[in-house]
């Protein structure tokens, strides 16, 4: 479980994210809805260590997070995809996926395996480089790049953007098999609701950085959608 309390974030004299309460559990995943610029992406920043609350708590289990460095959450069992993927352009598919290495607490030094049971063609394309995938392979790897680190909770900032619809499938597939086989607890930042109700369990909606309405994902109404997502 992922415990967030009373989180609060200012950019400098900006607050951004405002006496933030939410609970991510074993095996769901827990979508974070709201329009463009209300803290949804630094909300996932705050969770991975990349920027630093102004108060509140994170924690993941029985560990407090709050305090520590993204190096010592990903090692603690928190991956993290960034919001357009950001793979390594001039490394090899491969060579992206071994980076991730360095972040598992058993110190494998090998792609486990399932990493390519998970994205087939990520196998057939390990030596090619990650800059001339296509924007929905790139996501893809991005994914798989997290997943070699074996997180217990895993980040994942707006996976749907700019992808194919095909691969939009895939992944919504792969996401199911984590926490239906793995248990793994999801944090899906998302603005395509349609995924969002097919694969998702629970929703936080944010606007102006507070959490104004929350609740299981079937309960996406109309009236909700129109007062909060539509733009």
């Amino acid at each position: 479980m992922l415990s967030i309390r009373n989180l609060s974030f200012s950019y400098g004299t900006i607050r951004t994210l405002r006496d933030i309460d939410m609970t991510m559990e074993k095996g769901r995943v827990s979508c974070i809805l709201g329009r463009n610029g209300v803290g949804k992406t630094t909300l996932l920043k705050n969770i991975m260590g990349v920027l630093k609350p102004s108060r509140g708590s994170i924690v993941k289990g029985d560990q407090d997070l709050t305090r520590l460095t993204a190096y010592r959450r990903a090692r603690l069992g928190l991956g993290y995809v960034p919001q357009g993927r950001q793979v390594f352009p001039k490394l090899t598919v491969a060579d992206n996926l071994r980076v991730a290495l360095e972040g598992r607490r058993d110190r494998l030094r090998r792609i486990p395996a399932e990493t390519f049971d998970l994205f087939p063609v990520l196998g057939d394309m390990a030596k090619r480089m990650a800059g001339d995938l296509s924007g929905g392979q790139q996501q893809q790897l991005a994914i798989a790049r997290a997943l070699v680190g074996s997180p217990e909770v895993l980040l994942l900032d707006e996976p749907t953007e700019g992808v194919q619809p095909n691969i939009i499938d895939e992944i919504g597939q792969v996401l199911r098999r984590l926490v239906a086989e793995r248990g793994i607890t999801i944090v899906l930042v998302e603005q395509y609701l349609g995924f969002v109700k097919e694969y998702g369990h629970n929703f936080y909606v944010l606007n102006r950085g507070r959490v104004v309405a929350e609740g299981e994902t079937s309960k996406l109404s109309p009236g909700l959608i129109s007062k909060h997502l539509s733009v």
